[in-house]
């Protein structure tokens, strides 16, 4: 399993998160405000081994600092980001 860092970073309004699984199972990648509340569900599905991209669109959001989170099977990862307008 592998989360990477979105690019760009910072990004204005929209930036891309990759990420690699290496076997099937029910992903999600969701998107936290620094208080922890839930703004964005990027995937919710099961998916096949492979790489993947998700776009992100954060228009609607305020600046500031975003945290995502890649749970697939027993794996979770999370990482930061800055949204700045």
């Amino acid at each position: 399993y592998s989360l990477s860092q979105n690019f760009p970073n910072p990004f204005n309004p929209s930036t891309t998160i990759s990420y690699d699984l290496p076997k099937a199972g029910m992903t999600t990648l969701k998107v936290y405000n620094t208080l922890g509340q839930e703004v964005a569900t990027l995937v919710n599905a099961t998916q096949e081994p492979g790489r993947y991209s998700v776009n992100f669109d954060g228009s609607r959001l305020s600046s500031g600092m975003y945290i995502y989170k890649l749970t697939s099977g027993s794996f979770s990862q999370t990482k930061r980001m800055m949204l700045v307008k």
